[in-house]
């Protein structure tokens, strides 16, 4: 055996995770209610300016990325991009909506938009501590 660290990625891995998932959850009697998601802000001539990407599995969806261009931010961007992920996922079988983010990043911004803090990584930089937060449909 050998182990190899892939710098892309591949369709076979994909194919590997997403038959390997099933399985496992087919085994557990759980629902596996698998989907990636991203969402895209789009300025006037088409140029992308925000994103949100996640992952939907289990009962649970999960906020990965929420990157704003600097131009474009303090404009409610990133609210809206939040509540389309809220939206699109009401309603279909989830119960929460979990995200992860560092002290630098986006504590506050989370909690006004309703996610409940439910843990804090401490880190000797508080810049670097992460916070966990959900939010339950």
């Amino acid at each position: 055996m050998k182990i190899i660290k892939k710098s892309e990625p591949e369709e076979i891995v994909g194919n590997f995770i997403d038959e390997a998932f099933t399985e496992f959850s087919k085994a557990s009697d759980v629902a596996l209610n698998y989907e990636d998601y991203w969402f895209v802000a789009e300025d006037d001539s088409g140029e992308i300016i925000g994103t949100i990407t996640g992952r939907a599995y289990y009962n649970e969806v999960h906020i990965g990325d929420l990157i704003i261009d600097k131009r474009f931010r303090r404009q409610n961007i990133g609210t809206k991009l939040v509540r389309a992920v809220e939206e699109e996922y009401r309603n279909k079988g989830f119960e929460k909506i979990t995200l992860t983010t560092f002290g630098f990043q986006a504590p506050e911004f989370y909690k006004k938009l309703g996610y409940t803090l439910e843990f804090v990584r401490e880190d000797k930089n508080p810049k670097l501590s992460k916070y966990f937060y959900c939010k339950m449909f």
